[in-house]
């Protein structure tokens, strides 16, 4: 059975609708009610949640909480271990995982031996049309198969740090030009 373990840190994809303030918000995790509606078969999900915040509120001290989070959980990966997942907004997707790309893997001779997959989704899970649970599912998929470094895996595709960004127009991530 492989072990994915999945760092939730909130963004749009975990965004509930709050009926007092007519908001869309980051109140509490999501990914229980997520997970739930999956099949998943000789998978095992290790969830953790770290933050419940919008991206575009994170701070450096933020972004090193999921750089260190994701140490922990690849310190001592194995091969039942299928790598990480980090559920992230995604207007600074980018920044994190060219963080957690250039601190973890650029140029280390001792570079993780797991794949880490950031995810998000473009419209809250709660929303009709959502690309939520498309992305989260296809995001544990990918960190079982994948081979070791950063991705961002959405919209049927998973795209290698660095040089990873959001195409606001397309609604997707696309490689830099």
């Amino acid at each position: 059975m492989k072990r994915v373990t999945l760092i939730s840190t909130g963004g749009t994809i975990e965004k509930t609708y709050d009926e007092r303030t007519g908001m869309l918000a980051n109140r509490r995790s999501i990914v229980d009610t997520m997970l739930s509606a999956l099949r998943l078969e000789d998978i095992s999900i290790n969830s953790i949640q770290l933050l419940s915040k919008d991206s575009q509120d994170f701070t450096h001290a933020d972004r090193k909480r999921i750089l260190d989070m994701v140490r922990v959980m690849i310190e001592d990966a194995g091969p039942e271990d299928g790598g990480v997942v980090v559920l992230h907004g995604t207007d600074t997707m980018s920044v994190t995982g060219e963080l957690l790309y250039s601190t973890l893997f650029e140029g280390k001779a001792d570079a993780p031996t797991v794949p880490i997959v950031l995810t998000g989704a473009m419209r809250p899970y709660e929303m009709t049309r959502s690309d939520a649970l498309q992305n989260l599912t296809e995001a544990i998929f990918a960190a079982g198969v994948l081979s070791p470094g950063v991705y961002v895996v959405a919209h049927g595709r998973a795209l290698a740090f660095p040089g990873v960004v959001k195409d606001v127009d397309r609604g997707t991530f696309v490689r830099e030009a």
